[in-house]
């Protein structure tokens, strides 16, 4: 999952009092990648697997999203998929960027679909990889979910509560997890800024919590973005049954589902991810 790409272009981008940690690879029409909420994630390792393959068609920017990495911290309990998409919004104003492909995992993900409900003609096309805020006004959470925003509850983070996280919940196979892999993500996860202002935890008001359903969203079903959703069966994270969902309600959607996958598709199914989604932000009809 370490990366070190060809020819990054690295800055910061100030917007108002944040600053967000940007990466960019190659040329070409531009695409947003946006991480997912895991303890210790960044835009690079989220997307190691990725950015080659599709900066040689692409411009890729992969930022540090609000409250990870190299970006400032802090994000909005209340309403962390509203904070996270108007900050990215944001980021493509900054840059000069009058539409961009969105690309999103998990958190990543939620943050991605909010973008496009807010902003429509700021998006072009949408891939979501187990997004996050589906369906979770109708079912109790995963106990992959759990553990996400209970990370920093209790006695706080650990590095055995992250090896569970990642290794149990993220992947299928949690024996290809690197153990250098697991460490560095540790030791970002304990950052002091972090920890004074965790990202995710555990929401104080579930009700307020499931309100941010997507599935409840009346502007759901007019999004007429060209969309792909890729999502592991067994996630154990977001369950899969948000493929079909998101499928019944957007009219324009197409949906993969990788067996023997966990929440991770573009980490765990690399060479398909880069393939179909290479694919489907190049068709131009």
């Amino acid at each position: 999952m370490s990366i070190t790409p060809a020819s990054p272009t690295a800055r910061t981008v100030a917007l108002g009092n944040r600053q967000i940690h940007l990466h960019e690879f190659g040329a070409g029409p531009p695409v947003l990648m946006l991480h997912g909420g895991g303890p210790g994630a960044s835009g690079l390792s989220n997307y190691a697997r990725n950015i080659d393959a599709l900066a040689s068609r692409f411009r890729v920017l992969v930022p540090d999203l609000p409250g990870y990495g190299g970006s400032s911290k802090g994000v909005n309990s209340e309403d962390p998929f509203g904070d996270l998409a108007a900050a990215m919004l944001a980021l493509l104003d900054a840059l000069g960027i009058d539409r961009a492909h969105v690309v999103g995992n998990s958190l990543g993900g939620a943050c991605a679909l909010r973008m496009a409900l807010e902003q429509p003609g700021c998006v072009d096309r949408l891939v979501l990889m187990g997004p996050g805020g589906i369906g979770i006004s109708q079912a109790a959470p995963t106990e992959g979910l759990k553990r996400l925003l209970g990370y920093y509850a209790g006695e706080g983070p650990t590095l055995e509560k992250l090896r569970t996280f990642i290794c149990e919940d993220l992947v299928f196979d949690g024996s290809r997890i690197p153990e250098a892999v697991l460490r560095e993500r540790f030791e970002a996860s304990i950052d002091p800024e972090v920890l004074a202002s965790p990202p995710l935890r555990a929401p104080k008001d579930l009700e307020a919590f499931r309100r941010l359903d997507f599935l409840l969203d009346p502007r759901l079903p007019a999004l007429a973005h060209r969309t792909l959703v890729l999502w592991g069966t067994a996630d154990r994270v977001n369950p899969a049954t948000g493929a079909m969902a998101l499928q019944a309600r957007m009219p324009a959607c197409d949906a993969y589902l990788f067996s023997r996958t966990g929440h991770w598709v573009q980490w765990e199914r690399a060479d398909e991810f880069n393939a179909v989604v290479t694919a489907f932000l190049s068709v131009t009809a």
